[in-house]
């Protein structure tokens, strides 16, 4: 049989930067005997991959990718199973839902209220009487099969003797009475601006107050914070959470509720050398009006790229402007704040992401970009556009032609009965145009905007990509925008990678790239689609250390520093 050693070796040699010695290097780990999802042209599939010091140094079948194996070389038999490039979400809030992860509830993957309502009372099983308990999100009342929002009554059996607050996106949240009492609130003028309690026929209040993102933003500023150490903790056990479901890297747009003493607990990780996800991150606008002051100050001690392969400052947005932030119908003057930002980023080199969510108001923006693009080409700089989940052709258009990618979540997943419903069928069938955007040849990252609007779980997402059915069951996209699955398993990796600078360094498994890789429980070529979402990891590994592991290979964890 013809060996492939000698290439290997050459691929080794000339893309790892290991010099003349590298064959003569033992690898740290070599993984055996399994399929392994390249998304590499030049090699798709694999069975055997090898990594020295964080990097991968061969990939190939397990008889010659054996060959770099030393007497201190750990073998790990994947027996048959299925290893992807580990997923990279290119929109998540994590940073902030890592913060109040270990005093927090979530309902994420929960199919009725019942069952919702005994993650409540385990947590207040847990709690002190008059601990707060607190689900800030990830879900939807079409998860549920009740298809019914949860009540007060059902919260007070659950948590008698706490404060409960539940937050339904930005839209909605529900308290217990003792959640009022503590929060002050009796009346709608005690509510965040543009908020209102809700009431029954009979004037009796629900339990729910009504409003916008700054109504539920302000009302959720008002909660108990955790103290730094539970944040720290929390932010290692959200990553840990991550890291079983194969996630590897993410970029955080920042948001709200989140202020600069926010970021510590995620630079404490990152410096004692215990992160397990690589973390980019963007800053978001702070004081209304002082915006691009505000730029200016801060990055002069925060320059673009600054960090590393672990945590780096990547730009400016998702809020850019505080004025172009969910406003359908901006005045010249704040496109005008908008332009004078984008300029100035633009001449630093910087990297924008943009939240846009309505094609039919996407032209104001889409104006303000073609104008600076005018003076100084942005293609270069790799910005992109968040959410837009209904955009035209054309304006996809005008996005390629500048050089701009495209942030796509799954927001539809939970939100397609209500597009449906407000919307038309037609629109639907297009909601979002994933292959129109591909075959446009726009940029595309995958990702979920977690955790407060959305699962933080990749594998729903690359499901509903590939199925176009929302939590529901409703089918929504026509066939023609369902991508395939290597499609879709290559905008959560090399797609989303494209969007940081880090297309050359992770996002596929080839020699010389990080060794960020999945294990995964079941095939995600081949699992009945309708079962992808339940797939998860059982080994993680991120630039070669083994951050998570279940099953046969728990004891090969790497518990952290």
């Amino acid at each position: 049989m013809k060996s492939i050693i000698a290439p290997l070796v050459a691929v080794a040699l000339s893309t790892s930067g290991l010099g003349s010695a590298a064959f003569g290097q033992n690898a740290d780990t070599v993984l055996l005997n399994g399929k392994i999802v390249t998304l590499d042209a030049a090699m798709p599939t694999a069975e055997a991959l090898a990594v020295r010091d964080g990097k991968i140094v061969a990939v190939g079948t397990s008889a010659d990718v054996r060959a770099f194996a030393g007497a201190g070389t750990r073998m790990i038999d994947l027996e048959g199973r299925t290893v992807v490039p580990g997923l990279i979400d290119s929109h998540m809030h994590a940073i902030r839902a890592a913060l109040f992860y270990a005093t927090e509830v979530n309902w994420i993957g929960t199919s009725s209220i019942p069952a919702a309502m005994e993650r409540i009372k385990a947590a207040a099983q847990r709690s002190k009487p008059g601990q707060w308990i607190i689900v800030a999100g990830g879900w939807t009342e079409q998860q549920f099969r009740e298809k019914r929002r949860p009540t007060q009554a059902e919260l007070l059996a659950a948590a008698p003797d706490n404060p409960v607050y539940v937050q339904l996106f930005y839209s909605a949240a529900l308290l217990t009475p003792a959640a009022y009492k503590a929060l002050n609130i009796t009346t709608d003028a005690d509510v965040p601006p543009s908020g209102k309690i809700e009431r029954a026929a009979d004037g009796t209040p629900t339990g729910w107050i009504l409003g916008d993102n700054p109504t539920i933003s302000g009302l959720f500023d008002k909660l108990p914070l955790p103290t730094f150490d539970e944040s720290v903790e929390g932010t290692r056990q959200f990553f840990r959470e991550l890291n079983r479901l194969g996630i590897t890297g993410v970029s955080d747009p920042g948001g709200f509720n989140l202020t600069a003493p926010s970021y510590q607990p995620l630079f404490k990780l990152w410096q004692d050398g215990a992160l397990t996800v690589r973390v980019v991150y963007s800053l978001f606008a702070q004081r209304r009006g002082k915006e691009l002051e505000d730029y200016q100050t801060v990055t002069q001690m925060l320059p673009m790229g600054f960090g590393d392969d672990w945590l780096r400052f990547n730009g400016i947005g998702e809020n850019v402007a505080w004025g172009m932030y969910n406003n359908d119908n901006p005045t010249e003057a704040q496109k005008e704040q908008l332009y004078q930002i984008y300029k100035w980023a633009a001449s630093r080199r910087m990297a924008i992401t943009q939240h846009w969510n309505n094609n039919r108001s996407v032209h104001h923006l889409l104006d303000v970009l073609e104008r600076v693009d005018r003076e100084t080409p942005i293609a270069p700089l790799r910005w992109s556009i968040a959410h837009l989940n209904d955009a035209t052709p054309e304006n996809l258009r005008r996005m390629k032609a500048l050089g701009v990618g495209w942030l796509m979540q799954n927001a539809m997943f939970f939100n397609g009965e209500a597009f449906l419903k407000a919307r038309s069928s037609e629109a639907m069938r297009l909601t979002p145009p994933i292959m129109t955007a591909l075959k446009l040849g726009i940029p595309i990252g995958g990702g979920t905007d977690a955790h407060r609007v959305m699962s933080y779980n990749p594998f729903v997402s690359l499901q509903w990509m590939v199925d176009g059915r929302t939590v529901g069951g409703t089918l929504t996209r026509d066939e023609e925008q369902l991508p395939t699955r290597e499609e879709a398993l290559q905008f959560y990796t090399l797609g989303s990678a494209w969007f940081t600078f880090d297309d050359d360094t992770r996002g596929s498994l080839k020699a010389g790239k990080l060794a960020d890789l999945a294990v995964l429980t079941r095939d995600y070529l081949t699992a009945p689609t309708s079962e992808i979402g339940r797939i998860e990891s059982v080994l993680t590994m991120v630039g070669g250390r083994i951050v998570y592991a279940a099953g046969p290979y728990a004891r090969l964890e790497e518990k952290p520093r």
